[in-house]
Parts: structure tokens; C-alpha cells; sequence
């Protein structure tokens, strides 16, 4: 199936370059449907904010695939969903060349990866050769076909599924392929308060899906949002904060191999687009403590003492964590431009740092 030509069109919509209003619109449209994993949405959009892709992690049954239908229905993106199986070859990802018996001529046929979202549903079911089809279209954004080179809609985002509880007839993904994921996330079973809340909907719409809900963001407002996002403040001290959490992935006792330079761009970029969603022009420590599980937790390969003893990648970065002391408040705020007024009330006239950050989720 052909897929679009890479979009270029920047003029904002009705949200413009304001990443708050387009993260609470997203928000508020998705909860018409789906019930919790809030934390999911702001990480999706912080990812979409930020070029960056999202690796969930979940049991069958808790909503994988349709919290990226849903985002991907709500902020106006093209989506394809490939299911991913042992006989998948790479070609039935990126195309190939097709013969025309009419023209007597090669075209190219597209792939579904020619999408602003692809979800490439069961991931670790693929083989590694088929695995590896994603690797140049999730960095540098095109894929080749037969020598020829083509650029990717733009945006564009990987949402990668995969079950942690089924071992049989799968291959686990490679280091360089989890490197390329900014984010992994563990989709929970949902409490018992959400699971009650689940039911009560689907008795009064039994039909509720994904085709329930509407666009409210368009492809102009969130490549305008990109920009307003990439002019985030970030202190001297909270770029050595991410040095030293990073850093001491590579130190730690019980890690065989720490988080690459990847993980360290994943941290500076997300935490610029979670200040930017909360309405603030500067990031803060919270910001980045509150990506560290989902920048790291896939990165890291534990040593073989510490996986033979079961320690838990997220035991090892709730540690370091732990270890690392944030810079204070006063290392952090952003300096108070000529232009800006005093509120009166010795505030530079920011916002102040949002206590009540959404809840973080699970890792495994």
C-alpha cells in the first residue's frame, strides 16, 4: 500500500506553538475512551514533542494498541499498524519494487512504515533481520529500497507493543534496537477503581472505541509546539545532574554495560517538553527524576551476577536515583529576561514548579 509524501506543513492550528493546551487537549479527548494510563499519554506526547519513540511493555489486554490508535486519531496523524510474525521479511515493512505489466516498468511499492505513527504491534515476535527494517527509519528518519533513498512523513514515530510474559517463538531485541526507543513503558493491569470505572462505560456503549473520538490537534500545531519545546531553558547544573545520572549507569556495580549518549539527548530533550506541557519556560530536577525509569530501565545490561540474583534494572536506577543529589532551586530557575516585570511577590513572573506530577509508570 502507498503511503503519503512527507508532510512539510507548518503553519499552527487552532492550538499554535502552546505544548500545554496541545498535551490537555490530547488528554482530555483520549479519557473519552480510555480509562487511566494518563502517564502513558503524557509520554507519548512528550516523544511526539521531542522525534523521539515509545516502546510499551504490557500483558495481552490493557489497552496497548489502542492508546496509539487513539493518539494517533486525536492529534491528526497517519496510522499503520503492522503486526509483527516470524515470516514477516523486511520488504513488507519499508516496500519494494513492484513490476507494472501495464508500463512494463519498475515502481516502488510503499510499506506501511510510511506513516506519522506506526505501531509495530508484538515486536519481539519478528526475527532480527526484520527487526533491524526499523533501525534506519527510527534514526534517520527514511529508509532505503533497493538503493533508492526515501524521507519519511514527517513527524514521524515508532509506538513498538511486545509481552513480556510469552517466551515461546520470540527474539528479543537487540541492544542498538532498545537504544533507539526514548522511552520504555510498562502498561499495568488496571486497579481495581479503573477496572470498575471500565465497566461502567462499556455497559453504557458497548461499542466504544477508538472511532469515538476526534481530532482536536493537527500536524501544525504540533510541529509549531517542536519549536516552542526546543527553546526550553535548561541550567548549566541540571545538564551535570543528567551527566552524572547517565555516568553512573556506567559505574554502577551491577550493570555490565550503562546507558549510551542516546539516553542522555533522551533525557535533555524530554524533560524540556515535560517542563513545556506543565506551562513552564525552564526545566526543573523533578522533570528529569520523573524520566529516569523510562529513559534508562532498557538501556542498561545488568551484570551476570546481579541478573543470576535477580536484581531488577529498575531496582538499579531507583538506586542511582537515589544516589545522585539534584541541584537546588536557586541553580535551576531561569533568569528573568530585561523585559519581564517582577509579579511583586519576588517570583520572576513564572509559573512555579508543579508539584503534582502525573504518576509515573511501572518499569520492569
Amino acid at each position: 500500500m502507498s503511503g503519503p509524501e512527507p508532510s512539510v506543513d507548518g503553519n499552527p492550528g487552532s492550538l499554535g506553538s502552546d505544548p500545554e493546551a496541545v498535551y490537555g487537549a490530547l488528554r482530555a479527548e483520549m479519557k473519552r475512551v480510555l480509562v487511566g494510563n494518563e502517564a502513558a499519554i503524557e509520554h507519548l506526547t512528550i516523544a511526539l514533542l521531542t522525534r523521539g519513540h515509545l516502546l510499551l511493555e504490557g500483558v495481552p489486554g490493557v489497552a496497548k494498541t489502542t492508546l496509539a490508535n487513539l493518539f494517533a486519531r486525536t492529534s491528526s496523524l497517519e496510522y499503520r499498524r503492522v503486526q509483527m510474525t516470524p515470516d514477516l521479511l523486511p520488504a513488507d515493512i519499508t516496500g519494494s519494487h513492484i513490476y507494472n505489466e501495464e508500463t512494463g516498468e519498475f515502481s516502488i511499492q510503499r510499506g506501511p512504515i510510511f506513516a506519522n505513527l506506526v505501531v509495530a504491534d508484538e515486536i519481539n515476535r519478528a526475527t532480527p533481520k526484520t527487526q533491524s527494517a526499523l533501525l534506519e527509519a527510527m534514526q534517520e528518519r527514511r529508509v532505503t529500497i533497493e538503493g533508492e533513498t526515501l524521507a519519511l512523513p514527517r513527524p514521524f514515530m515508532v509506538v513498538a507493543t511486545q509481552n513480556p510474559i510469552e517466551m515461546e517463538g520470540v527474539f528479543a531485541l537487540p541492544e542498538a534496537q532498545r537504544d533507539r526507543f526514548q522511552f520504555k513503558l510498562t502498561i499495568d493491569v488496571p486497579d481495581r477503581e479503573h477496572e470498575r470505572e471500565l465497566i461502567e462505560r462499556f455497559d453504557d456503549d458497548p461499542e466504544l472505541d477508538s472511532d469515538d473520538v476526534e481530532q482536536v490537534v493537527d500536524i501544525g500545531d504540533i510541529l509549531t509546539s517542536r519549536e516552542t519545546v526546543s527553546m526550553v531553558h535548561v541550567a548549566p547544573a541540571v545538564k551535570e545532574y543528567i551527566v552524572d545520572l547517565v555516568d553512573a549507569t556506567r559505574t554502577h556495580p551491577d550493570v555490565a554495560y550503562g546507558a549510551s549518549p542516546r539516553a542522555t539527548i533522551a533525557f535533555l530533550n524530554g524533560a524540556k517538553a515535560r517542563a513545556a506541557i506543565r506551562g513552564r519556560e525552564y526545566v526543573i530536577p523533578d522533570d528529569v527524576k520523573a524520566l529516569a525509569e523510562p529513559v534508562l530501565v532498557h538501556r542498561l545490561v545488568r551484570s551476570t551476577d546481579a541478573e543470576l540474583g535477580g536484581v531488577a534494572r529498575v531496582e538499579v536506577v531507583d538506586e542511582i536515583v537515589g544516589e545522585i543529589e539534584p541541584p537546588g532551586a536557586a541553580d535551576v530557575s531561569r533568569e528573568p529576561a530585561e523585559n519581564e516585570v517582577d509579579g511583586g511577590d519576588g517570583s520572576d513572573g513564572d509559573p512555579d514548579p508543579d508539584p503534582g506530577d502525573a504518576p509515573k509508570p511501572s518499569q520492569s
